[in-house]
Parts: C-alpha cells; structure tokens; sequence
C-alpha cells in the first residue's frame, strides 16, 4: 500500500520535468529485495503456533544414559573424559561460508512463530524450567530408599598366650566373614528416619576354647529415628520440595517474561524492516527528481534562460539525495540482518538463514483498543513479572514457615528393636561344675557325660530359622534434647526470612506501580500515534499540494530552483513523518500487550504455567 502510493505520488511529481531524453536504465540497488537467485516465495500455508509450555515431563528427554545398563558406557567414559569433543568447539570455514540465498514473504504472526520455534536463544530460555524441575526431583530423591550393603573378608593371625588354645602351631588363627544389608528410608510424613539392617557374621577359628565353631551369627533390626520439635510437622519433610517447585515455577513466569520480550523485539524488526524499505523508496524517488530537475537546468543553462547558480544548487540536491539513499540501503541490510538472525528461518541448515520479506504493511485503519481499565486488570493477571513475584513471596512465606521451625528445640525420640541368632558346628565343652554334662569329651578324662553342648548346632539355615524365633533380642529407647543457650542463629535467620518475605511483597507492590506506568505509557502513546497518523496524513497531503503549485510557478519562471527544492525537501520530510507515524502506531499496539501481559495470546501463543508438582511412589509415605 506505502510503495503503490508513493510510486503515484512520484509519477505525479515527475511528469512536469520529463525531458525528451529517454532515462538511464536504473542499476540495482544495494538492499533491494531479493532477485536473481533470492526471489521472495508465496506466503507460507498457516503454521501451527508453537508449543512453549513446560510441562513437569519436559525433563524425561534428558534423562537416559544412567541406568545399569549404561554402567559399561560411563565406566568406559570415566577413563577418557577427554575423548568427546563438542561439536561447538570445531570451526568448519566450508560451513560459514555457507547461505540460504531463498527469501519467504511472511506475516507478523508467522514470522513470531518461526522465530519462537527456532531461535535458539528462546531454546536456551525453555531449558531454564526443565533444570527447574530436576530440582524437584532433587528434592524428592531426599525420600528414596537408600540401599547399602557391605561384604567383607578379616582373616587375623596371633600368638597364642596359652598351651590350650590350639594343638595347631604357635598361631591363633581367626577367620571372618561379613555380608550386611541395610535400608534407610526418610519419612515424608514425619520427616523421622526409618532403617532395616541385616548383617550376617561367618567366624572360624582354631581355637580350642571356642564352644561353637565355626558359627554364624545373623541380626535383623529395625530402628526409628523421630524429631517431635525441630523439623517436624507433618508434612514438613517436603517443604523442600515445595520451595524446590516454587521456583520452578518462578523460572517458567521468567521464560514467559524472555518470551514476551522477544517477542515484542521481533514485531519491532518486523516493523523496522517494513520502514526501512519504505524510507528507501521515498529517498529513491527523491533522488529521481533531483536528478531530473538536474538535467532540466543543465539544458536551461545551455540555452541561456538560467544561471549556472541554480544548475549547482540542484546539483548539489541531487548528491544529498543520493547519499541519503546509501544511507536508507544500509537501513534496510542492518533491519533485515537483524530480523533474519532472530527468525533463523533455517530449512538447509545453512550458516546464513533465508531472508525475511514482510508481507504485511502498517493498517491505521485497524481499531485500537483504550481501555485503561481493562489494560490493568490484564496487567496483574497476565503479567509474568508479576505472576513471577507473586510465586517468590509464596516461597518466601514457606521460608518464613521453615525458619519458625528451627527456632524450636531440637528433642528427637530414638527406638530401636533387633533379633539375633547363633548356629554351627557345636563343641562338647567343660561343664565347670555349672550344669549336668549331656556330651562326652575324652580330653576331660571321664567315661561318663563329662561335657556340654550348646543347644545351638546348625548351619546358616538353622541360624536363620531360629532368628524369626524371636528368643533373642534387644531393644533401646532415646530421647535427646539439644537447644543452644541464646538461639542467636536460629533467631537471625528467622528474622533474615521475614526481612526478604517483606523485601519481595514490597518489591511486588514496585512492580505493580511499574506496570501502571507502563500500562498508561502505552496507552498515551497509542492513543497519540493514533491522532498523529492522521495528521501526518494530512501534513503529507498539504505538502504533495504545495510542492504541485510551486512546480506550475517554476515552469513559467515565477520561482526558482531554490526555492522548489525546499517544497520538494519538505515534501519528503512529510511523507517520511507518514511512514514513522505508521510504524509507530504498529510498534505502540505491540507496546500495549508487552504492558498488560496479553502479548502472546493476541498472535495466538499458549503459554500457561504447569504444575512441576510431582508424587513419586518414594515419596508418598
């Protein structure tokens, strides 16, 4: 629409000072549109908007090469963690001299979709959540069930300090054996520590004092370790986890807050594209009219009707003019560069992408929206800043809660109940008068029951039946108290949470006035760009109408060349004011949404924050 009137506009300007002389053909400028090899395609089929919301499950993608399946590969890897280059790190010169030499015509609204889809810098941004998440999945590993266990082999040889030890040498010799097995499980409900052992001890020796030999020993015991102040509560032990999830949740209203900038950025190229193009053909066409007027005083001067000061006075026009166009061709590589490199439309993975051409023009004519009130209520309800601040003095008031807590005394309860056994290979011992013999050893010198045998004979099966007997046990009860004198610490820090919890309402309360501001700044300006497109309308107008009258008096001598120079200066002065002011309302109407938090949903982007809430089954209980 600009180009088809302007291209009217010049015509009319133009037709008075055609000279007989037929023009040069025109040389193809620096910054046009692309051609020969760069020709701009059809408007691209509707593109889907893209999916931007983080949803808790965005973190699978990231998590394989860690099961024990992959122990060969990372065991592997940990001898030569050097071996694996970054692609990043290797420089290809084929690769950057490579270019997308193809254009697409696209609309503001595909051309924010193609760029929030591939600019890997909104890339980068999104990740921010998923880290989030692993957080709260950090968090909630605190209630995993830990498995340990241990096997060990101690084998001890020493002098013997009596002749009855052993008939095998000078050395007692004592062999043992231990597997062990625990589980220690975190509570999330009352944040006590739950643990199951089984250890197992094997020993042989070749002592002769040892009744048993050899033995095992099995011990099975379960202990609870329970604070009832400090760090309980019920529920408590996940407050970490909330915390953890609150700010994921604050990084999701920070992408939302990165995308919306961007967002706004790009419409803003898009436009600076749109009015640099334009710039260059009013300064085009200014430039052909100079050098029009050129050859027609070069003519006039030859025939004696004008004075070689008015032929250098348009001469010096023209070469303004054309420096302005130089200037107007760097305009229009610089937005465009800039609009490319955000889009990164990319299909051929080249390192230069294709070139962006904008299929759509400003439309004053489009109704704007003013309604103040409606704009701040959006602003608070939309606006990821604000939504951001109001998740951190969420977290902030869980500090708060967590740092009260720790003010208590730290009094735990400690209970612990365990079973053991013992069988093996049973030896008939001395009785030492104690107890009637019911075995008969020789080396005592009796030939009746002179012994006794421990009613303990087996193997670790037998061990193991008589562990579940539940003759032998023990049990413990603890209860401990712990408090510093002063409680200067926990006193400090809970006075730090409360001071950052009224630090960030009243930071949020700043952000509210903030948005206000913004909010009826955009609107100011909307409703002035609206008013000034009018007017600059009508300002071009006037001067298009003056410049056609002092040509009629320039052709018939009544006005010079000065002075038809300053109409047409001012002419062009008024219809780049036309351009600006369009551009201006486009980029004020952006502005509005940036402000009240409405800016991806007016091009149709979906962006909700998701609940990184996760229920494990190690977590549950």
């Amino acid at each position: 629409m600009f180009a088809k009137r302007l291209a009217i506009r010049a015509c009319a300007l133009l037709v008075p000072l055609v000279l007989a002389l037929a023009a040069p053909p025109a040389k193809a400028q620096v910054g046009a549109p692309p051609a020969a090899g760069q020709t701009a395609s059809v408007p691209m089929i509707t593109l889907q908007a893209p999916n931007l919301n983080v949803p808790a499950s965005a973190a699978n993608q990231f998590e394989h090469g860690d099961s024990i399946k992959s122990l060969p590969q990372i065991l592997m890897r940990q001898f030569r963690p050097f071996d694996e280059v970054a692609p990043e790190s290797i420089i290809n010169p084929a690769y950057l001299r490579t270019r997308d030499g193809t254009a697409e015509r696209l609309t503001l609204k595909q051309v924010i979709y193609l760029a929030l889809a591939n600019n890997p810098g909104v890339k980068a941004a999104w990740l921010g959540p998923v880290i989030a998440q692993e957080g709260v999945r950090q968090q909630n590993g605190v209630f995993d069930l830990d498995l340990q266990s241990t096997l060990d082999n101690i084998k001890t040889v020493t002098p013997i300090t009596t002749s009855i030890e052993t008939t095998q040498g000078l050395g007692l010799s004592d062999n043992e054996f231990d597997w062990n097995f625990s589980l220690v499980k975190i509570l999330a409900s009352t944040n006590g520590t739950l643990s199951l052992t089984f250890n197992n001890d094997y020993q042989a020796t070749n002592n002769l004092t040892q009744t048993i030999n050899p033995f095992y020993t099995p011990t099975m015991a379960v202990s609870l370790a329970q604070p009832l102040l400090r760090n309980f509560g019920w529920k408590f032990a996940v407050i970490n986890v909330l915390l953890a999830e609150s700010a994921q949740k604050q990084s999701q209203a920070a992408l939302a807050q990165q995308l919306f900038d961007f967002t706004q950025r790009v419409a803003q190229e898009y436009w600076a594209v749109v009015q640099a193009e334009e710039n260059l053909r009013v300064a085009r066409e200014a430039l052909r009219f100079n050098q029009d007027l050129v050859r027609q005083n070069e003519i006039s001067v030859r025939v004696g009707t004008m004075a070689p000061l008015d032929l250098l006075e348009a001469q010096s026009a023209a070469a303004a003019a054309e420096a302005n166009v130089y200037t107007a061709e760097a305009q229009v590589h610089n937005s465009r560069a800039a609009l490319r490199e955000d889009v990164m439309l990319n299909p051929r993975h080249t390192f230069i992408p294709a070139e962006i051409v904008p299929a759509e023009e400003p439309n004053p004519a489009a109704p704007v929206d003013l309604n103040e009130q409606q704009a701040l209520e959006h602003a608070v309800l939309y606006r990821p800043s604000l939504s951001g601040m109001r998740e951190a003095i969420r977290g902030a008031l869980l500090q708060v809660r967590f740092q009260e807590n720790q003010t208590l005394p730290q009094v735990n309860i400690q209970g612990q109940y365990s079973i053991n056994s013992m069988a093996g290979g049973v030896q008939c011992g001395p009785t030492f008068g104690v107890k009637p013999g019911n075995c008969f050893n020789p080396a005592l010198g009796s030939t009746s029951p002179n012994g006794y045998a421990l009613p303990f004979a087996g193997g670790y099966g037998t061990a193991l039946d008589q562990l579940f007997g539940f003759s032998y046990y023990n049990y413990a009860a603890v209860l401990s108290y712990e408090r510093p004198i002063a409680n200067a610490a926990a006193r400090a820090a809970l006075a730090q949470s409360r001071i950052e919890y009224e630090q960030l309402r009243l930071q949020y309360r700043s952000g509210l006035s903030q948005a206000v501001t913004e909010v009826q700044s955009a609107l100011a300006n909307l409703r002035a760009d609206a008013a000034r497109v009018k007017a600059t309308h009508e300002a071009a107008g006037y001067a298009r109408h003056a410049l056609h009258d002092e040509q009629l008096r320039f052709r018939v001598g009544m006005a010079t060349t000065h002075d038809l120079l300053q109409y047409q200066s001012e002419m062009v002065s008024a219809e780049g004011n036309e351009v600006q002011t369009g551009i201006d309302l486009e980029n004020a109407r952006v502005a509005l949404r940036h402000a009240d938090g409405t800016l991806l949903k007016e091009f149709g982007v979906d962006f909700q924050l998701q609940d990184p809430h996760e229920n494990p089954w190690y977590a549950r209980f």
